[in-house]
């Protein structure tokens, strides 16, 4: 067997996963509106691809106020949750596991997607220079300048931490085996964190510990919504994404790892930096990063399988979350276990549209 090591089980929280091979949350702006329904096909999709250890869904936001690409899914309604069972029943029908990523997009969104026009919040007024995608007369993604945000109030801040509790609360409804919390690439909570954009003189601006605030608040919300073996979070301590800068603090990066180590929950999720053009992580730091969290940890991030098993085997690493690949290949893991050729991405279809790009790529036998 090739790559042995990305197919032994991993216990991560209460659950058993049947190998490494994990697949990572990928936008595909396909769900219905209004009403941001994931549609039937998305239960082909997702059940196409339950040979992962771990299915880990497109970002799903956690309310109206949450939207900032059209055609994302939400789960914040009854109707959204019968939609999702659909889902994870035909994932589990296929013996495969599958989590929810839930986000708040924060300043990547546009007034046009907001509840009453509203211009889109985030920790501060700060325009990034952000874009985001609509959906034009024909129902095709367009891609469009973000609205400059406004300063969340208190009140908009409980709520968020609200929203996220009652989002855990609807996955476990609809069947999921977790919910990942979105800490990454830019959207809300990361914007929190971020010095770049964090420019409040509250209890939620200035000190790392203020700045990181609202995500422990939104971790803790969530663990008490569920519990705490079924709370992942990612996030992308290092580098810059969607024109949100962190930077390469390490001290910082380890320090927010810690304190959500002390949350004792399912995983970590790492979204490595050189996937964007951002400078790799160093062995030093992936030293750092498995000391200071205890429990599993998956990485993303333009990870081959070479790559994946020399990490997994120097246990910085238990598990790999493949993007791309995993769209081009419902039967990624298997491919990687027999050593098949991948199928050739096209691009062009990744980001809405319908059956072409999503439901039809071949499997091996085909």
């Amino acid at each position: 067997m090739a790559y042995d090591t990305l197919f032994t089980p991993i216990e991560m929280g209460n659950q058993t996963f049947k190998n490494r091979v994990f697949m990572a949350p990928l936008t595909r702006l396909r769900a219905i509106e209004p009403g941001d329904i994931p549609t039937i096909l998305a239960a082909e999709y997702y059940a196409q691809r339950a040979g992962a250890g771990l299915i880990i869904t497109e970002a799903t936001q956690v309310s109206l106020q949450a939207k900032g690409y059209a055609g994302a899914p939400g789960i914040h309604d009854e109707e959204q949750v019968t939609a999702w069972k659909v889902i994870t029943d035909a994932v589990h029908a296929k013996d495969g596991k599958i989590v929810v990523q839930l986000w708040h997009t924060g300043l990547v969104s546009h007034e046009s997607v907001q509840p009453e026009g509203k211009a889109p919040i985030s920790a501060s007024k700060i325009n990034v220079g952000v874009r985001t995608s609509l959906r034009d007369d024909n129902g095709n993604p367009i891609r469009v300048e973000g609205t400059t945000p406004r300063a969340a109030s208190l009140d908009e801040i409980n709520q968020v931490i609200a929203d996220f509790a009652q989002a855990t609360k609807y996955a476990k409804q609809a069947g999921f085996d977790g919910v990942e919390i979105h800490g990454a690439h830019g959207y809300l909570l990361h914007q929190f964190w971020a010095e770049h954009t964090n420019k409040r003189d509250d209890n939620y601006g200035g000190s790392r510990e203020n700045r990181a605030r609202l995500m422990l608040q939104v971790i803790d919300a969530c663990v008490d919504a569920w519990d705490k073996d079924h709370v992942g979070i990612r996030v992308s301590p290092l580098g810059s994404f969607n024109n949100v800068d962190v930077g390469y603090n390490e001290e910082e990066a380890i320090w927010l790892v810690e304190q959500i180590n002390e949350r004792g929950l399912m995983y970590l999720h790492l979204s490595e930096p050189d996937w964007a053009g951002g400078t790799p992580y160093s062995t030093e730091f992936r030293q750092k990063l498995r000391q200071a969290f205890h429990n599993s940890i998956i990485a993303a991030g333009g990870y081959t399988p070479e790559k994946a098993q020399t990490m997994v085997e120097a246990g910085y690493i238990d598990a790999v979350a493949f993007g791309r690949d995993y769209i081009a290949n419902p039967d990624l893991a298997q491919r990687i276990k027999k050593g098949v050729a991948l199928n050739e991405q096209h691009p062009e279809t990744f980001y809405g549209g319908g059956i072409k790009g999503y439901t039809d790529y071949p499997f091996m036998s085909e």
